[in-house]
């Protein structure tokens, strides 16, 4: 973008339809690309390192969730705000956020790092860990801590840079890391048999390149927003903004995360390292269509944020139609391969038989209602980008939490491993549910405004 007025009279002429298409397929590629991070790292792992390492490198997931959240509740209420206050024609305001984003990051990043660090044994207990997975849970976390940073400011300020106007550099930035990823873990894991510590050091070699080209980004004066050292100075209306809006996305992480400890521990109760080992392999897939939804949702929310700053109602909520058709397709589709070829599915990640039979069996019924899941996500998506925080974190909390916990609770007292897998789609019914119902509220509400909101 060369200006401003580029980005004003893209954002609210160009046809909803292409400019969704214009937005959404290079977060996606973003979205998928962090997905495929951890997949990459649990297919070589379970072919090269084993079971037991499959089921260790699981029991990460919850300290790998906290860490994103931290990226989220930055970067998705960060440039939510930008694409509001560009809407507005406000650049100052924006470049503020940007700088604001940068201190609000280190900051985090140092607490977390922290805490990890002195807590982790615990931590990975706590999780379900025994002592046949800890060993390779902590060998994993000791070597991927350090590239924690630089995946928060990756993925925080990519989000940022698409929001101001750079959606092709954006999936680049990803890219990169990806492809040196590819490239660099098959050779630490297999050429120079560092095992699951390799999987971590490539991922931090990867990750570390893309954050460097997505901070030089913003610190080239030819940018469209970049950073000003006057701007450094925190402002708290704009903390307030950032966090108001980013705390979604956040505690939907943070709810990942404590979901993840209360299911491992149920499974490891239940089932044993293998049924925790077949829940981290069916849920990388789920993963990555849930990612490539929430790629689609970014690509949805500068448009609807600039507009909705704009006072264009109208483009609003045609864009929130088709971002919600479209995710709708796509999680049928995901559905579909979990239900008609899951053993396809699990056998990427591993060879053991009776892993690959407990997890086609879980697979199949965890994603039993998935088609209903893209609706939520993107109605969830869309109240936040509206700056409408406390909507979109009740139903961020609806999915997994209010309902799926007590089911976690009650479902395998009855059912026992059976009622950990059926807790998880009943949970994602309820909610879905409720998303409808509150959709049509404020519907009701914004009538007068031509709502973005359909009925």
């Amino acid at each position: 973008m060369e200006n401003q007025n580029d980005i004003h009279r893209e954002l609210t002429s160009l046809p909803v339809g292409k400019l969704l298409w214009k937005y959404s397929v290079p977060a996606i590629v973003g979205t998928m690309v962090m997905s495929l991070y951890n997949v990459i790292d649990r297919i070589f792992i379970g072919q090269g390192v084993g079971a037991d390492a499959i089921s260790g490198l699981a029991l990460t997931f919850p300290i790998m969730s906290l860490a994103g959240a931290i990226g989220m509740l930055v970067g998705l209420g960060a440039s939510a705000r930008i694409s509001i206050v560009l809407g507005q024609n406000d650049k100052v305001k924006a470049e503020k956020i940007l700088a604001n984003s940068l201190v609000l990051s280190l900051s985090f990043a140092v607490c977390y790092l922290t805490f990890f660090s002195v807590y982790m044994d615990d931590i990975l207990r706590s999780f379900g860990g025994s002592d046949r997975t800890i060993p390779y849970a902590r060998e994993f976390l000791i070597y991927i801590m350090p590239g924690m940073l630089c995946t928060n400011l990756c993925y925080s300020f990519n989000n940022m840079m698409r929001a101001s106007g750079y959606p092709g550099k954006a999936m680049y930035t990803m890219l990169i890391g990806a492809f040196s990823n590819l490239i660099l873990a098959p050779i630490f894991i297999f050429w120079l048999d560092w095992g699951i510590k390799g999987a971590a050091i490539a991922t931090d070699i990867a990750m570390a390149i893309s954050a460097a080209f997505v901070m030089i980004h913003f610190f080239n004066p030819k940018s469209q927003l970049r950073f000003h050292r006057r701007y450094f100075k925190l402002e708290w209306g704009i903390l307030f903004n950032i966090v108001s809006i980013g705390l979604a996305p956040f505690l939907v992480n943070v709810a990942s995360s404590v979901i993840n400890a209360i299911i491992n521990t149920s499974l490891y109760r239940y089932g044993g390292d293998e049924a925790i080992g077949a829940f981290g392999i069916f849920n990388s897939y789920a993963t990555l269509v849930v990612m490539l939804i929430i790629g689609l949702c970014q690509g949805m929310q500068p448009i609807v944020g600039y507009n909705y700053g704009a006072g264009n109602y109208t483009r609003m909520k045609k864009a929130f139609v088709l971002t919600g058709i479209v995710a709708t397709i796509c999680c049928t589709v995901g559905w579909i391969g979990s239900t008609f070829f899951p053993y396809y599915i699990i056998r990427a990640f591993t060879t053991d038989t009776n892993l690959i039979d407990v997890a086609i069996h879980g697979m199949r019924i965890v994603m039993g209602v998935f088609p209903i899941v893209g609706f939520q996500i993107v109605t969830t998506n869309l109240f936040q980008s509206l700056g409408m925080a406390s909507k979109s974190i009740f139903l961020s909390l609806t999915r997994q939490v209010i309902f799926l916990i007590p089911l976690l609770l009650i479902f395998p007292r009855i059912y026992a491993l059976n009622g950990i897998w059926i807790a998880m789609p009943v949970s994602d019914t309820i909610a879905t549910a409720i998303t409808l119902l509150l959709l049509w509220r404020t519907d009701k509400k914004l009538q007068n405004k031509n709502s973005v909101i359909t009925r």
